[in-house]
């Protein structure tokens, strides 16, 4: 069965860029334009959670970040690795302070993405 990986990202272009260096990797991909997507987490059951930091979709007070943290506070949930993608120069410290697994910065190479997924799923 295909590792599953759920990718939360707004940017249609980056969107479809992730999941097709992944399903090239012969990776199952869920993506979303936006976080409401998690409340199904549990049953989606990903093996690994991309999100980027930034959504439109949030207030200028919610981040992936606080979303991170709280999945990872989650005894539900905290086994899954999550990677906060962002484009901010100190998202080595947001992905820390959210309890995330690792991060990945914008601009980044699809194959820079693929082997951060891969050393996640070993």
């Amino acid at each position: 069965m295909a590792k599953k990986i759920l990718v939360i990202e707004d940017d249609k272009d980056i969107r479809e860029s992730i999941a097709y260096a992944l399903e090239e990797e012969n990776y199952e991909v869920i993506s979303s334009e936006n976080s409401k997507i998690l409340k199904s987490v549990n049953d989606i059951a990903p093996d690994v959670i991309l999100l980027d930091n930034w959504l439109t979709e949030w207030k200028s007070d919610a981040n992936g970040e606080q979303l991170s943290r709280g999945l990872k506070s989650d005894p539900a949930t905290s086994h899954i690795p999550f990677i906060i993608i962002s484009a901010v120069s100190n998202i080595k410290e947001i992905a820390e302070a959210g309890l995330a697994d690792d991060y990945l910065r914008k601009p980044f190479g699809l194959s820079e993405l693929t082997d951060l997924v891969k050393k996640h799923l070993k």
